[in-house]
């Protein structure tokens, strides 16, 4: 199943991206609770591991408190392929088809910035309407606008953050921009998936499940200022911006705790109290606000801790520079692997 996984999923780039990891989360999860069979995703992002898991047969609840990671997992992970109406690729083939038209997204995002050819920013604008006009249902609104997400993250002209856009064009860029059908998992055998737009705190003490898999923020980098253009995709509210790169206003105001070194332990630990289980898989690494040591003295109170690691290569930005808002290199990254750890609290153990 997961290799069918691997090979039906698009996704759009991501830092942070557990992709990789994916094989090792799974089976770490299969060792440590053989007999669970519902798990939350508290920190969903791109959904790869809500996914994964429910390719692999559980019923997943994913979580994030950014609207276009909650329409990812409202797509790859609440939709079950049987949900879809027929004639979806229909739908698709006429947004495909419709000629591009300037508006907020040209103007903002091909113009006064080069995220995107103004052809595809035309394009975006176009398709990005129309699926507000059309009769559909939730979920299916959900698919269209992820695989909107996803074509227009595969023709940016970006280092893989919204932070800074390229100098010249990326050869992607050039490329016509093109809804593919996502694909979508069948329902899982034990029990709708759902996904949620949530505080951390609020959906760990909302959600009921056996096992929870937490990959909380462990920097001062914002997925929310790093993916802005994402937001106001889903949202398409024609925000108030700022900046070379055209963020929203709200990225200012808008913060997580997990993303402040002075108050990361205390949100960490203030999720923990509040699951609905002790049966914990929490994802970290080398390079976060607190060491291996304080995780598991933390951890401690609520079970016995095992740690696993593995060396890791950085993300994209790390292994080709550090660019400025002209795309022009400044700087050299030092460090190109990490260690990553899982870390295992089995309250039966």
């Amino acid at each position: 199943m997961l290799a069918q996984y691997k090979r039906h999923t698009l996704m759009i780039k991501y830092l942070g991206s557990k992709r990789p990891l994916i094989p090792w989360i799974l089976a770490t999860i299969k060792v440590h609770f053989p007999m669970a069979t519902s798990v939350l995703d508290l920190f969903s992002g791109t959904s790869r591991v809500g996914a994964a898991l429910k390719s692999e047969g559980y019923q997943v609840f994913a979580n994030d408190h950014n609207l276009f990671a909650y329409h990812l997992a409202h797509c790859y992970v609440e939709t079950n392929l049987e949900d879809l109406p027929r004639d979806l690729p229909k739908i698709i083939d006429h947004l495909n088809l419709l000629p591009g038209k300037a508006g907020f997204f040209t103007e903002n995002y091909a113009l006064n910035a080069r995220f995107f050819h103004p052809n595809n920013g035309e394009r975006i604008d176009a398709i990005r309407n129309e699926i507000d006009s059309l009769d559909i249902d939730q979920k299916t609104r959900s698919v269209l606008l992820v695989s909107l997400m996803e074509a227009a993250d595969r023709v940016d002209s970006t280092c893989g953050i919204q932070m800074a856009y390229l100098k010249q064009w990326a050869k992607r860029a050039l490329t016509p921009l093109t809804l593919r059908m996502p694909k979508l998992l069948a329902k899982s055998p034990h029990g709708e998936c759902k996904a949620f737009f949530l505080e951390a705190a609020l959906a760990a003490q909302k959600i009921n499940c056996e096992v929870a898999y937490l990959d909380p923020p462990y920097n001062q980098h914002s997925y929310r200022g790093n993916y802005h253009i994402w937001e106001t995709l889903v949202l398409n509210d024609q925000p108030e911006l700022y900046g070379r790169a055209k963020k929203r206003v709200d990225c200012q105001s808008v913060k997580s705790s997990f993303n402040s070194k002075r108050s990361f332990y205390q949100s960490l630990r203030d999720v923990l109290e509040k699951l609905n289980t002790k049966n914990i898989v929490l994802s970290f690494n080398d390079e976060g606000f607190i060491s291996r040591a304080e995780i598991e003295d933390l951890l401690s109170n609520f079970g016995p801790v095992i740690t696993a690691e593995m060396d890791y290569k950085r993300y994209v930005g790390a292994q080709i520079g550090i660019y400025n808002f002209s795309g022009e290199k400044v700087g050299s990254v030092k460090k190109l692997h990490n260690k990553e750890f899982l870390y295992v609290v089995n309250a039966q153990a």
